[in-house]
């Protein structure tokens, strides 16, 4: 008999939450478009507004200010635009400054030009640097505009939380804009608090256990707001337009309610699921490397090298243990290539790691099986070395 199969890659796309599963069941049964004024269209309207308020709340803001998308690439090429309006005013964007461990989505600089983007460093622990940051500002040309600053709460590699309450202060500081990558710390860490000063805060429901193709834009306010990358119907009071997709975001208001129910209680359950892994990884190779171990990360994430097994090799061999897992981001069209964010840490990206990432329903059992698979995969490593 074949074993069942072990998903750990929820930092990839979490498994679809019950509720989330029920709410858009239910949501099959609304006929109508939420911009219809007969009762059909108020119905769906009334459930699109339901959702808007659910995903507002894990973030701790107002629910006029979310825009929803069709996921947070759309959400941050929106935002990260050169052009906004202040009111009626328009207002430059100069420059964008991400960090060098950002999400492709964010690195690639959305609608600014290339030579309008630049990368702040990183300090080998993973964390943004944040005199690099002050110094970048402390330069910044305001006769282009505002500067703007992107940057991830939790590294979607190495799980790494980032300082984003102090860069928010370095970055208000010098008169710029923050945007703040919330999609891996949604339902593992208290966004409200952590990205308390940031302007905009970007979300994705796949990743907290809604469905895929559906994201979004949460601004602090609806004064400053950029140009709108989508234009036609006026939808979503004109920053996306196109009918919303109504299933999707359903789904996603469920997902992020459930994901907003006891955070910490939650986590500290699947962190000790992912501390026991690492030490029974020490057991039996003590030669790993993980990533980010020396600082703060979220609690279901294990970014880890093992010398001498390239990544994609690692990524094989636990595959056919019957084990999901990635190398890394999974966000590039299957690509396995060498890690930005392990060259940003100084590390050799020929390295190569692997990232297990799991979640609330993962068991000690599901950890046990994982546990045997390393060492299995680690034995033949020594063995391959010996020969």
């Amino acid at each position: 008999m074949t074993a069942q199969r072990l998903y750990l890659d929820w930092n990839a796309t979490a498994p679809l939450a019950d509720e989330a599963r029920a709410a858009m069941l239910r949501a099959m049964d609304l006929p109508g478009n939420p911009s219809s004024v007969h009762a059909e269209g108020r119905a769906a309207k009334a459930a699109l507004s339901e959702a808007r308020r659910d995903v507002a709340a894990l973030a701790g803001r107002d629910a006029a200010h979310v825009i929803f998308t069709s996921g947070a690439t759309e959400a941050a090429n929106l935002v990260l635009c050169p052009h906004f309006q202040m009111g009626r005013s328009p207002l430059a964007i100069g420059h964008l400054y991400v960090s060098a461990i950002e999400h492709p989505a964010i690195r690639e600089g959305g609608r600014f030009g290339a030579d309008q983007v630049s990368e702040i460093a990183v300090c080998r622990d993973g964390r943004l640097d944040l005199a690099a940051l002050e110094g970048m500002l402390a330069t910044h040309d305001r006769s282009t505009g505002l500067p703007m600053v992107a940057l991830m709460l939790v590294n979607n590699e190495t799980g790494i939380i980032q300082p984003v309450a102090e860069a928010a202060a370095i970055v208000k500081a010098h008169g710029g804009l923050l945007v703040v990558d919330a999609v891996q710390a949604a339902g593992r860490l208290d966004i409200a608090f952590h990205a308390e000063a940031a302007d905009f805060v970007i979300l994705s429901a796949h990743k907290m256990g809604g469905p895929k193709g559906v994201g979004a834009l949460i601004g602090k306010g609806e004064v400053l707001m950029p140009k709108p990358l989508i234009r036609g119907g006026g939808q979503e009071k004109g920053h996306r337009s196109g009918t919303e997709n109504l299933l999707g975001i359903i789904g996603f208001g469920a997902a992020a309610r459930a994901a907003a129910q006891s955070i910490e209680g939650r986590m500290v359950g699947v962190q000790k699921l992912r501390d026991d892994f690492e030490a029974a990884m020490r057991r039996h190779a003590p030669d790993v490397i993980i990533h980010g171990e020396a600082v703060a990360r979220v609690g279901n994430t294990s970014f880890f090298s093992l010398p001498g097994l390239k990544a994609e090799t690692g990524q094989i061999a636990f595959d056919l243990e019957g084990i999901a897992l990635s190398a890394g981001s999974a966000c590039s069209s299957g690509r396995v290539g060498e890690s930005h964010v392990l060259a940003a840490m100084g590390c050799d990206p020929k390295l190569g790691a692997l990232r297990l990432s799991i979640g609330a329903e993962t068991t000690a059992a599901d950890m046990e099986r994982a546990v045997a698979a390393f060492a299995r995969i680690a034995s033949r490593r020594r063995l391959a070395g010996a020969a």
